[in-house]
């Protein structure tokens, strides 16, 4: 995306505010009030901060989409707007407007005015900067969200702006995927003006200018260079749950962790009999129109457990769970408690053992406000009006969603819509929960929380089963660790040396 904003007064690469204030719709306070930022010439910042404190928000007043593209009450006393821009946004499905990855490659280009015989050529080109390999002629609603994040990386590349915003662009990446994007920006930008909000911040902590650390309320606490923020206000950064270098290693020497992980330990049973199996799968096969894009030779979930899976960007991970979720068409042999589930094209009903959690949390609202979307699934299990406002306040409160309860799901924060869709889910109180990269988005305190309650609901007896690319997480919750690559579920007989070990004494079962 880029833009010229022609009715500030301009000067180089600089951009800045004064005195900002801004208060969106319906909301009681500011989120911000007289907030001052400048960003000089090629400076490198990042915005760090919890989930929902502001951060994107600002990446977009800055840009000047808040408030010409989009409408929300805004006072400065001065605002210098970068010339020409690149923004790459929180969600890749908000990025694009055209259909194929070539077409929305080539509007870029168009643009810029490249002659067509050099279109192929800068395509190929950024795409492997990316690390983006499909066809060009892919249709971008057939990719992953992490393909999608690579590809709104590659059309804000192609620009060439003087100011590059970039809001998560690894969020839903892979490990080799987030180095290739940082790679990437880094080589590029050199002579630009980076303003970034990321939480996966290993990659970029040291090669940033400054750090502009906020608190939960859209204040900043401190403007400094990347050591003193880490050296001087660990208190702060802990007190908001922000992620910092090394914050994983404090998590697990803390004494919640410790003793979670000795409750586990002291709770878990020991479940390695067939029969004990909660899901089987036989020559499982998932497939978008008639093409199979996940086949799984055997595998089986068993109860008490907690299962990650894993993989490359495009693997076919979403696709499992769609497929175990019958959103997709399915075919082969699938067996919950024992009882066949109906893979008939004509019956579309999902299982009602399974809840799920879509990587996009907006594809399961379906309510008007926050607490009707948690209460929704309370009512639909018969629970009295008392009870079912009191859960769905305790459901609330529990995710950390401290907002207006009357507000519209999507007028939340990325991170607190990510967290109101998990929410939703636990108050099925289903057999098996299904979550699709359940953390991005969310502040290393909102991690560690979700975390904590999934591991309560497992040890109460719900079987997890989560993707993500995470592997701190795959290394201190899983018990259990599927790998899916190019579209196949790997089990033992195909990686004979890659059997992932028990960790904490349940079944594991070598897939």
């Amino acid at each position: 995306m880029e833009t010229v904003n022609d009715q500030q007064e301009q000067h180089s690469n600089t951009i800045g505010v004064t005195n900002l204030r801004l208060k969106f719709p319906g909301e009681r306070s500011l989120l911000f009030k007289d907030l001052s930022f400048e960003a000089k010439d090629s400076e490198k910042v990042l915005f760090l901060g919890p989930s929902g404190c502001g951060k994107s928000t600002l990446l977009q007043v800055l840009s000047g989409l808040i408030p010409n593209s989009i409408e929300v009450p805004t006072r400065q006393d001065t605002i210098q707007l970068p010339k020409s821009y690149g923004f790459v946004f929180q969600d890749p499905d908000t990025q694009f407007c055209m259909p194929y990855v070539d077409e929305e490659l080539a509007f870029v280009l168009e643009n810029l005015q490249v002659p067509r015989e050099q279109m192929d050529e800068r395509m190929d080109d950024v795409l492997k900067r990316v690390g983006l390999d499909v066809p060009p002629h892919s249709r971008i609603d057939d990719l992953s969200q992490g393909m999608k994040q690579r590809l709104a990386l590659a059309s804000v590349l192609l620009l060439d702006p003087d100011v590059i915003f970039l809001d998560e662009p690894s969020a839903l990446l892979d490990p080799e995927g987030t180095d290739q994007i940082w790679d990437s920006v880094k080589e590029v930008s050199e002579d630009k003006t980076v303003i970034i909000v990321e939480h996966k911040i290993d990659h970029i902590a040291d090669w940033v200018d400054r750090v502009i650390l906020f608190d939960d309320s859209g204040h900043i606490i401190a403007d400094e260079t990347p050591e003193v923020i880490f050296e001087q206000y660990q208190s702060e950064i802990t007190e908001y749950g922000i992620w910092h270098p090394n914050v994983w290693e404090h998590y697990t020497a803390s004494e919640s962790f410790k003793a979670m992980m000795k409750n586990r330990q002291s709770s878990t049973v020991d479940l390695v009999k067939d029969t004990d199996r909660i899901v089987h799968l036989q020559q499982f096969k998932g497939f978008y129109g008639k093409k199979e894009k996940i086949h799984v030779e055997e595998a089986s979930i068993y109860p008490n457990s907690w299962l990650t899976i894993i993989g490359d960007n495009g693997a076919g991970k979403s696709t499992l769970l769609l497929a175990l979720m019958r959103l997709i068409q399915a075919s082969g042999n699938y067996t919950i408690h024992g009882k066949a589930v109906s893979l008939d094209k004509k019956d579309k009903t999902p299982p009602k053992e399974l809840s799920f959690v879509f990587q996009n949390p907006e594809l399961q609202f379906i309510e008007n406000t926050v607490k009707d979307e948690v209460a929704f699934s309370l009512q639909i299990q018969g629970l009295s009006t008392k009870k079912v406002e009191e859960e769905a306040e305790h459901l609330l409160n529990a995710f950390r969603l401290y907002v207006d309860h009357e507000h519209h799901p999507y007028q939340l924060s990325i991170g607190q819509k990510r967290r109101l869709s998990v929410a939703t889910a636990f108050a099925h109180h289903s057999d098996i929960l299904l979550l699709d990269e359940p953390t991005f988005g969310q502040d290393a305190k909102s991690t560690y929380e979700m975390l904590e309650q999934l591991e309560e609901l497992r040890q109460q007896g719900t079987t997890i089963v989560m993707v993500t690319h995470d592997m701190n997480i795959v290394e201190h919750f899983a018990t259990d660790v599927w790998t899916v690559q190019q579209g196949k579920l790997l089990n033992g007989k195909d990686t004979p040396d890659e059997k992932c070990e028990t960790k904490v004494g349940t079944h594991h079962e070598s897939i």
